[in-house]
């Protein structure tokens, strides 16, 4: 029986998607020997980095609706030399400014049109059966390009300063043009086929025009903000932002080297967040297939919230056990969350459900790029980061309340709840 090329999209969407998280994961590496070479502060590094972050997010549902009107190749393509454009230039910088412009303008721009809103298009148009667990694994390219990216980067920082891994960004991120180019289309029916596990006769997957692209995304948002659930998911997801990208993965091991840890020591670890966040995330997606979604929610962002709490004092010069636990259980935990949130936007908002997701995710990166913010100047006033981690903390709590109150009725659109099964 010949592979369905909705396999063979969802490979070359994984490359891409790795690639991404790999180049928006490097600022965290090259935080301490960009201080050591130019004596900027971690806060105005840490506003470079929120940059990154913010655009991250806020681009992601103007892609989305650029993938709908233009194509998902031409925009995937377009940000990945924007990455490298990006990533090559810094090697000239000498000023705060021109990384505000190149990591964090350039690169934020094009990682952000590769974000999870991607996700979302490609598994809503090319998969019906197993979308929650296709949904899973290409979450899941995230952490896999920080576990391929992140040893490296610091490996090449280390012995050959920072501008070499800037290089080697710039000319993985054209690497994996010709890639998208080959393999991705747009939609099934431009193959002749069905989306995957769809009904003899279904609509899904089929070429449809919504033109519009800018005025789309915000068309949508006006829609979907007059709900409740919207709220609800985008005030959580603004939580698993601040926590995650925004606090652990971009201070991590500029905390833990404070504690007296090596910097590789330290970027090995958070690599390892991303071997346990495959298998996290994919379980994520399998799980979403068959539980309700709030509950899932709910459990991750009470569970994440007592590990951030616990992690002050598990730092330390050398790893014990106890930061392995911590790295183990904070890894399953990383981005489980976002399965059960495209599934929860693809159920109320329908076909707007990618661009919708792009919003809710907007907030996730905007949540993200005040903590990176936020830490940076705790850091910087106070010598330590451990009340950004309390406060990352309390905030998940507050996520975990704000996900039960979620309802299983779309009241405000009029929409019946669909079953969580997909």
């Amino acid at each position: 029986m010949p592979v369905h090329p909705a396999w063979f999209v969802a490979v070359a969407a994984f490359v891409a998607l790795i690639g991404a998280a790999g180049f928006r994961s490097v600022p965290s590496v090259l935080m301490d020997p960009l201080h050591r070479e130019f004596g900027w502060s971690h806060g105005t590094i840490g506003a470079a980095v929120s940059l990154n972050v913010l655009l991250y997010g806020v681009i992601s549902p103007f892609a989305a609706a650029l993938m709908d009107r233009f194509g998902i190749r031409r925009v995937v393509a377009g940000a990945l030399v924007l990455v490298a454009a990006g990533s090559g230039l810094t090697v000239f910088m000498t000023r705060p400014w021109q990384l505000m412009a190149t990591w964090g303008l350039l690169v934020g721009v094009g990682v952000g049109s590769m974000s999870m809103p991607f996700v979302a298009t490609i598994t809503g148009r090319w998969f019906v059966r197993h979308r929650g667990l296709v949904t899973g694994v290409l979450t899941a390219a995230g952490a896999t390009g920080q576990l391929v990216f992140l040893p490296l980067i610091s490996a090449l920082a280390q012995a050959h300063g920072w501008r070499t891994p800037s290089l080697v960004v710039a000319g993985a991120a054209l690497a994996v043009v010709p890639l998208v180019l080959l393999l991705i289309r747009d939609f099934p029916s431009d193959v002749g086929v069905t989306a995957y596990g769809a009904e003899p006769g279904s609509r899904t997957g089929v070429r449809t025009v919504l033109r519009g692209g800018a005025a789309r995304a915000v068309t949508v948002l006006s829609r979907v903000a007059r709900t409740p659930q919207f709220w609800l998911l985008a005030g959580g997801f603004a939580v698993c932002g601040a926590s995650t990208n925004g606090l652990v993965g971009t201070y991590f091991v500029s905390a833990a080297h404070d504690h007296g840890m090596p910097p590789t020591t330290a970027a090995g670890l958070l690599a390892t967040v991303g071997i346990f966040d495959v298998a996290g995330t994919i379980a994520s997606g399998w799980l979403t297939d068959r539980i309700e979604s709030r509950y899932l929610l709910m459990t991750y962002y009470g569970l994440r919230g007592l590990s951030l709490v616990i992690l002050p004092s598990l730092l330390a010069p050398e790893t014990k056990p106890s930061m392995w636990v911590f790295i183990v259980f904070y890894g399953l935990d990383w981005i489980a969350t976002v399965p059960p949130t495209v599934a929860l936007c693809r159920r109320y908002f329908g076909d707007d459900g990618p661009v919708a997701f792009g919003w809710v995710f907007a907030s996730h990166q905007i949540g993200a790029a005040l903590a990176a913010t936020g830490a940076g100047i705790i850091r910087d006033m106070r010598g330590s980061y451990d009340l950004a981690w309390y406060i990352a903390g309390a905030l998940c709590a507050i996520a975990m309340v704000m996900s039960g109150f979620i309802r299983s009725r779309n009241a405000a659109l009029g929409a019946p709840a669909q079953p969580s099964i997909e």
